[in-house]
């Protein structure tokens, strides 16, 4: 083959190389952003279902704070039931 002939098949190959690897960039960001709009949905609903299981924990400390009404409120009948059956 002739020098040039050599030169035009490296230019055509160099070309196909840099097309590919353009199109495999264009892929990649297509990809990553693909990945980041993913990443927002999983965020949102994170903080949503945060924000609605949240109370559980408030219904958890209601119920212990109740349960200690609950004692002393019965130690109150009880003093009360033992002081009017002592007159």
């Amino acid at each position: 083959m002739d020098p040039v002939a050599i030169w035009k098949w490296s230019l055509v190959s160099g070309g196909a190389v840099i097309a590919v690897v353009a199109v495999l960039l264009l892929a990649i960001i297509w990809v990553a952003r693909s990945i980041d709009r993913h990443a927002c949905d999983v965020w949102v609903a994170g903080k949503n279902i945060a924000a609605n299981t949240v109370s559980i924990w408030m219904l958890e400390k209601t119920n212990d704070v109740a349960g200690e009404i609950l004692q002393v409120a019965q130690s109150i009948d009880a003093s009360l039931k033992s002081l009017a059956g002592g007159k």
